[in-house]
């Protein structure tokens, strides 16, 4: 189940957070914003997607690909999910 993939890789994006890459709190604010919004996307469920939240992933992919690559890769995965669930 894509949700479910989903929500592991998401997992996946805390267990790293929780070993406190050097971020900034504008940046960690930000991807706790982007956590909560594919939160509430898997817990819809809904087959109506929200192209805002895949540009957002993608968004952060470009701004974390350079200086927090592990989390770059977890949050492709995310964008690749997104994808596969049709958002």
């Amino acid at each position: 189940m894509p949700a479910r993939e989903l929500q592991e890789q998401l997992n996946a994006l805390r267990e790293q957070l929780d070993q406190n890459p050097p971020l900034t709190l504008e940046e960690r604010e930000h991807l706790q914003e982007l956590m909560q919004k594919i939160e509430a996307q898997i817990k819809l469920e809904t087959a109506t997607s929200d192209s805002s939240l895949a540009d957002g992933v993608n968004l952060a992919v470009e701004r974390f690909e350079v200086d927090h690559p592990a989390l770059a890769t977890v949050l492709r995965n995310i964008v690749q999910t997104l994808g596969n669930i049709g958002i």
